[in-house]
């Protein structure tokens, strides 16, 4: 589908920004979004580019450079580090192989951290995607991990 098709869903309106971002963000392969978005964006809401680029790199949900088909978000909220987080992080890196902010060499996975998801009850906790995972352990992030390599 062509991105401006993919967007015209949406009234011609400034409220509309994160969600027209969020389509075609979704819509790359790399899961970010390309010079042409941003300008697409800015051309449909009739705004100025450089607005769309305050918005893209203010939110930590954007990405203007290619990311893994998956985004792996551990939170490093007060209550997830007290938590055991930190341990959870030297484990994500462990098991992928990466460092934080980079990508797995086969495209899969983006390690990213956040400040809260908002899950403090169930912390440690950890985002991908979309899917929020709580009361984490080494042995539940290899599974959730797997469950994601094995096509989810």
């Amino acid at each position: 589908m062509e991105k401006l098709e993919l967007i015209s869903k949406y009234p011609r309106s400034r409220e509309y920004l994160l969600l027209i971002l969020h389509e075609l963000q979704r819509a790359n392969p790399r899961n970010y979004l390309t010079p042409e978005d941003l300008r697409l964006a800015a051309d449909y809401l009739n705004l100025p580019l450089s607005a769309v680029h305050d918005t893209v790199t203010f939110y930590t949900m954007f990405s203007l450079r290619p990311r893994g088909k998956h985004i792996i978000r551990l939170c490093d909220s007060p209550p997830c580090h007290l938590a055991g987080s930190w341990s959870l992080l030297s484990a994500l890196k462990r098991e992928l192989g990466i460092e934080v902010g980079e990508t797995t060499p086969d495209g899969l996975f983006t390690l990213e951290l956040t400040s809260c998801l908002g899950v403090c009850g169930v912390a440690p906790a950890m985002m991908v995607d979309d899917e929020v995972y709580g009361n984490l352990t080494e042995e539940r992030l290899r599974e959730i991990l797997d469950s994601y390599r094995e096509g989810r």
